[in-house]
């Protein structure tokens, strides 16, 4: 009896290996499915990357960014030189934003358990690794715009100095727990930014803000029954869309020209996520619906864990009083020096472990950019949260 010709399902161009050996590898295309899922995983889960500046770096540990302050003018007088301002402006300074260490995230896949599961396991755990990467990058960026919101512009030049960072207080009661998710005082919390952003002259093209969700249903919620204050109703608060579309939190409402997007990724009162309990002066807890557990929302680091550039971006108590961001493009900038990608081990590593190490990894770096364009909402005090040095 001849023997069956088998479809070549898992070979690149009908090749003949029999190996792990690169190109000729008879499983070398069952490994396409897992990149997708990886970063699909990724681009679903992070919204920061496409909200600021972003630049790739190639062989170098950091990229500088360069500012140019303010001139002035004057009359000409007939007959005299024209041979330069006498301050002998613009005032030049520079942003340098480093690399961090390499991020990855990984997961050993045994063959044994993958040829018992009656599930597919590979693209899961893709999945999941394209959230976790995605979950850094987002926290990253957002604590980077709400420390530039409190810091001084780099062109600092006596007379010429440009505007810096701004703080909006929300509502005026000093309770945290009524405050931070109110539809009115978020609503004026909004105009306040936008008219800041305005005076510093920033541009109103890629104006942004991002809310904890419970925030951004209170919102939604209030703008579309009528149920709001009265300062919501009167708003002039825009929609794009109704329905699903409006309740998914991809900036379709605009509150004063800037989008609202929701993320559980912003520094909330020190935590990341929702914070259940009872309200009060310094905690904008909420009532819990009930079966949820022990979630409490996950706390941000409250030390530098001595990674490199892990402590620029602030802990726990530096976001005490933080309840969401305002900010333009320019308001940060991150550099990749490795995208998200995914690797996958081979050949002898596969054959000694009976099983594959699977790895998405992620070089990148992120830090304030223009401080004007950064805006960072607090409540429950009247005074902001201190600066992060």
């Amino acid at each position: 009896m001849a023997n069956a010709n088998q479809v070549s399902l898992g070979r690149i161009n009908l090749s003949t290996g029999t190996g792990y050996d690169g190109t000729t590898d008879k499983y070398a295309l069952y490994l396409k499915l897992f990149s997708g899922e990886m970063f699909k995983g990724f681009q679903y889960n992070t919204i920061a990357r496409d909200l600021v500046m972003k630049r790739t770096l190639k062989n170098g540990k950091s990229l500088q960014f360069i500012y140019t302050g303010r001139m002035s003018a004057d009359y000409h007088t007939p007959g005299t030189p024209i041979l330069g301002n006498s301050d002998k402006a613009p005032p030049i300074a520079e942003k340098t934003i480093n690399m961090d260490d390499l991020l990855i995230s990984s997961a050993f896949v045994y063959d044994l358990d993958e040829t018992l599961a009656h599930y597919e396991l590979r693209g899961e755990i893709s999945k999941k690794i394209g959230y976790a990467l995605a979950e850094h990058y987002d926290r990253r960026i957002f604590r980077a715009i709400a420390k530039g919101a409190r810091k001084a512009s780099p062109v600092s030049a006596s007379g010429k100095a440009e505007p810096g960072g701004t703080q909006v207080r929300v509502g005026s009661t000093g309770t945290a727990g009524s405050d931070a998710y109110d539809p009115g005082h978020l609503v004026n919390a909004f105009y306040d930014a936008a008219a800041a952003l305005d005076e510093k002259g920033v541009g109103s093209q890629g104006r942004v803000a991002v809310l904890n969700p419970r925030q951004y249903y209170a919102l939604i919620n209030a703008t579309s029954t009528g149920n709001g204050s009265a300062v919501v109703s009167t708003g002039l608060v825009n929609r794009d869309a109704q329905g699903n579309a409006l309740q998914s939190g991809q900036g379709v409402i605009e509150i004063a020209g800037i989008k609202i997007y929701k993320s559980m990724n912003i520094p909330f009162f020190g935590n990341y996520g929702t914070i259940y309990g009872t309200g009060s002066a310094t905690n904008p807890g909420i009532t819990s619906p009930g079966n949820i557990g022990n979630y409490v929302g996950e706390a941000i680091e409250t030390s530098d864990d001595g990674n490199q550039g892990e402590g620029q971006y602030g802990v726990k108590t530096d976001f005490s009083k933080s309840c969401g961001l305002i900010f333009q493009k320019e308001a940060a900038a991150v550099v990749e020096a490795i995208g998200p990608q995914v690797q996958v081990t081979n050949g002898d590593i596969s054959v000694i472990y009976q099983g594959d190490v699977i790895l998405g990894r992620l070089a990148m770096g992120t830090d304030y950019l223009n401080p004007a364009a950064c805006v960072e909402l607090f409540a429950g005090a009247t005074s902001g949260n201190t600066a992060i040095s």
